[in-house]
């Protein structure tokens, strides 16, 4: 464990170090321009770790403020990297001057205007919420024809506050569903910001039944709070439990961050009727299939947020986005609505998923 996070923490240093040097280099003039430009890089990762290292000491404005600001530089810091190493590789195979790049406004313009942009259009693309819909027929008894809202990865707290989780509600609120789901990471790092904003009161607007399953950061952020604040809310937690609601059973696992949660086997068993699983992280999807699951629901992969990520995920797990089956297992695995982090998506979307369930 100590290995392979000092082994991360040697490539990030050294990443960093080489786009602090590419920007030494590219920018033009004397020293002075060039040290500014580069303490100004410097200082803005600066206040994306302040973020993290502040949110149990400072007030919870002032954190924000500073994810706020300094979140975004961990996308400007990826693109800034593939943009140099694409440069190295035209200089290696000289399709590019050597020495092109040295002292070279138009380009250090180019590269950084272009990244900007980029900044700027996953910013916008972030705050739009994609709404996927899906209709089931089933011949195992129903109540009446069910419409369930399914959502994850909220990530609620210092990043999402307040006032856009209230903008998800009334979009969700806007489908009149029977029945909310939600597959994980509501929490994003720590439950203070929730507890001192309020957002209890937002879930209280659903006006639906609303069930949740743990995510990571729920074990990130100290479960025990998490499941207080769920109560509070209104929101019934399923820790590798089941529940039934107008004929449908509800199973939810615990996250995988318990390494002695039950087996899928053990909960289906006692499942009756249509069956909906919850499990935030879409390891060893056969599993449903084995169980018999009508439809299961997860998130946790974000898709990767930003391209080129979003092909690592894709490599990663079976089904990193979006609908599949096996067998007669239908899946949806969701890139979340909200985002950790820094609010932008580049190649990839927010989105919720409308589930209509009919006999």
């Amino acid at each position: 464990m100590r290995a392979g996070f000092l082994g991360v923490l040697v490539v990030f240093v050294a990443t960093v170090a080489y786009v602090t040097w590419h920007l030494l280099r590219v920018t033009p003039g004397g020293w002075a321009p060039k040290l500014g430009v580069v303490c100004l890089f410097l200082v803005w990762m600066g206040a994306a770790f302040a973020s993290m290292g502040l949110r149990d000491r400072a007030p919870v404005a002032l954190v924000s403020a500073l994810y706020e600001v300094g979140h975004p530089w961990m996308i400007a810091y990826l693109y800034l990297m593939i943009a140099f190493l694409l440069a190295d590789l035209g200089v290696l195979v000289r399709l590019i001057p050597r020495g092109a790049l040295a002292g070279n406004g138009a380009a250090m313009a180019g590269i950084l205007g272009a990244v900007a942009l980029l900044l700027a259009a996953g910013g916008i693309h972030y705050r739009h919420k994609y709404r996927e819909e899906l209709t089931l027929r089933t011949e195992k008894p129903l109540a009446r024809p069910l419409t369930v809202v399914l959502a994850s990865d909220l990530h609620l707290g210092y990043s999402n506050r307040r006032r856009e989780f209230a903008r998800w509600v009334d979009l969700i609120g806007a489908e009149n569903p029977d029945l909310v789901l939600f597959g994980g990471d509501i929490v994003d790092i720590r439950v203070r910001p929730l507890l001192e904003g309020g957002f209890a009161e937002e879930f209280a607007r659903l006006g639906a039944p609303v069930f949740a399953v743990p995510g990571n950061h729920e074990y990130i952020g100290r479960l025990p709070d998490a499941e207080r604040f769920f109560a509070d809310a209104g929101i019934t937690l399923l820790r590798d439990s089941v529940a039934r609601f107008e004929g449908l059973t509800l199973i939810g696992r615990d996250d995988r961050s318990n390494r002695d949660r039950k087996a899928l086997a053990d909960l289906a068993g006692v499942a009756e009727g249509f069956t909906i699983l919850l499990d935030h992280q879409p390891y060893h999807l056969e599993e449903a299939e084995q169980a018999g699951i009508d439809f299961q629901f997860s998130g946790h992969t974000h898709r990767g947020q930003v391209w080129p990520l979003s092909w690592l995920t894709d490599a990663l797990y079976e089904k990193a986005w979006g609908h599949h089956r096996r067998g007669n297992t239908r899946y949806y695995i969701s890139s979340g609505l909200g985002i950790w982090g820094p609010k932008i998506r580049i190649g990839t979307r927010s989105e919720y998923l409308v589930l209509h369930i009919s006999n």
